[in-house]
């Protein structure tokens, strides 16, 4: 191939516009009103979620048919809890200005102990050996498991656009899932490069009327790897959706 013939190709590839994406809503659960949600993982039949606001900060295991809450941990003041993820039979949690975390043991949500890392603390998710964390920026922090301190950082970006406020995040099927902050919208990043491999537009998921407050923005997405379902909440939810990822015509 000519020089020109291949500057023309990438511009061909540069145009093709990111993948667009909808859904379709498989069943609907019931979500705790108040649960100010900040991270959410399904893991072995039951729903991790942590909830956010000082004072109001925990880390649940809560029943996905009913919504109710099996067990709880306050997160003391003045930590503001933020996203978690379970690694290891323990439960990862982020809180988001005090630049310190904690683990927890997931059989009984009693915390093992405690760690540090600088700037905010927004998402976490894993993929089995890794970590992967967000602060709100563009940059997604990779971490190892098992010492908890940064590898290195992912840029993600769609094409030449940085993508910022990445928020929740979850790993499904090789790729990192992200809520971008007070949109109705979530990333498709590949963990390789941070290109976005897609948009999944969720508008119109939970009416206005059901939205309690302007805080009351998608913020949760959890997988069932098991069996292969995609669940989404938001802050201040009275729903929880499994939805299924189509295809925009």
């Amino acid at each position: 191939m000519g020089i020109s013939h291949l500057l023309s190709f990438l511009c061909f590839l540069w145009l093709i516009p990111t993948p667009q994406y909808t859904y379709r809503v498989v069943k609907t659960y019931p979500h705790d009103r108040n649960a100010f949600t900040q991270g959410l993982e399904y893991r072995d039949g039951v729903l991790y979620e942590s909830t956010g606001i000082v004072g109001r900060s925990s880390v649940r295991k809560v029943d996905l048919a009913t919504g109710r809450v099996l067990q709880s941990f306050d997160v003391p003041q003045p930590f503001f809890g933020e996203g978690i993820t379970v690694v290891n039979n323990q439960i990862i949690e982020l809180t988001w200005q005090g630049q310190a975390g904690f683990v927890y043991d997931k059989s009984n949500l009693r915390v093992v102990r405690s760690f540090n890392y600088p700037g905010e603390g927004w998402g976490l998710t894993n993929d089995g050996k890794q970590i992967y964390m967000s602060d709100g920026s563009s940059q997604i922090r990779v971490w190892d498991p098992a010492t908890l301190k940064e590898i290195r950082r992912i840029a993600v970006k769609d094409g030449s656009q940085p993508i910022t406020e990445l928020n929740e995040l979850e790993f499904v099927k090789g790729e990192i899932l992200a809520n971008v902050w007070q949109t109705d919208r979530i990333a498709r990043i590949s963990p390789a490069d941070g290109k976005v491999l897609g948009w999944i537009d969720l508008s119109g998921i939970l009416s206005q009327a059901e939205r309690s407050s302007p805080d009351a923005v998608l913020n949760g997405i959890a997988y069932d790897a098991a069996s292969d379902r995609l669940f989404v909440t938001g802050k201040l939810w009275p729903k929880l959706f499994e939805i299924k990822v189509v295809s925009k015509k």
